[in-house]
């Protein structure tokens, strides 16, 4: 199983921190957020990881390296403008090959054990659904969720009411028809596929934080160093 990690964003609510450094290299408990991932992806046995960049993106490179030292293979993709989600997706596709993949954005943190996705995503592997979803509890910023979730399938309506992780895996078909180095948003692309009953999910209750404000952070960065068994 190949892995890509969306880090081209440019991080405007991170703002002055983003100023000089991109999002995925901010720091919470002594490590890099995109770092955190990679940890976390060599643990489940991952091996080849596409990273996609545009921001600042030098200093990712710079960062990471081919990614030997995390005991994988990392590629790039880079971005002159970002692509947005769907868009830096169908431009790495070379990259990513013809098997289903799995996709993390780059500005959460997470404890989730990816190599459990082996288990849950039979029906994207088998081509009878274009992507498994997991899906989280809504945090006090986005209290009214993003999709529904029912007998392991996602829904654009319905209960309860979830919140898209930023962590999924797909079927690269789902975004064959976007021209490379376009931009292209992936909520529509979902959204048409939960109408064709094409979207599975789990719901994770495990630690997982949107990064998206300094605020956040710096909230995350003290529950880390000061408990080590955050769960």
């Amino acid at each position: 199983m190949r892995a890509m990690i969306l880090a081209a964003g440019r991080g405007e609510r991170m703002r002055p921190l983003t100023d000089a450094r991109p999002k995925p290299l901010l720091e919470v408990g002594g490590k890099s957020l995109i770092q955190w991932h990679l940890e976390s992806l060599s643990r489940a046995g991952i091996q080849e990881v596409v990273i996609n960049h545009s921001w600042l993106g030098a200093m990712i490179e710079a960062a990471l390296g081919d990614g030997r030292r995390f005991g994988l293979h990392i590629r790039y993709s880079p971005e002159p403008v970002a692509l947005e989600t769907a868009g830096g997706i169908a431009q790495a596709l070379p990259l990513l090959e013809a098997a289903p993949f799995l996709v993390v954005n780059g500005d959460i943190f997470t404890r989730f054990d990816f190599s459990t996705l082996m288990e849950r995503t039979a029906a994207v592997r088998a081509g009878s659904a274009d992507a498994h979803l997991v899906l989280v509890d809504n945090p006090p910023q986005h209290p009214n969720g993003d999709f529904g979730l029912a007998q392991g399938r996602v829904l654009e309506d319905g209960n309860p009411r979830l919140t898209f992780s930023g962590i999924g895996f797909y079927r690269p078909e789902l975004f064959r028809a976007i021209d490379p180095g376009s931009r292209a948003q992936l909520a529509p692309l979902l959204r048409a596929a939960m109408r064709r009953n094409r979207v599975t999910g789990e719901r994770f209750a495990g630690c997982w934080a949107d990064v998206g404000t300094p605020q956040r952070l710096a909230e995350l960065d003290a529950k880390l160093r000061t408990d080590a068994v955050y769960p």
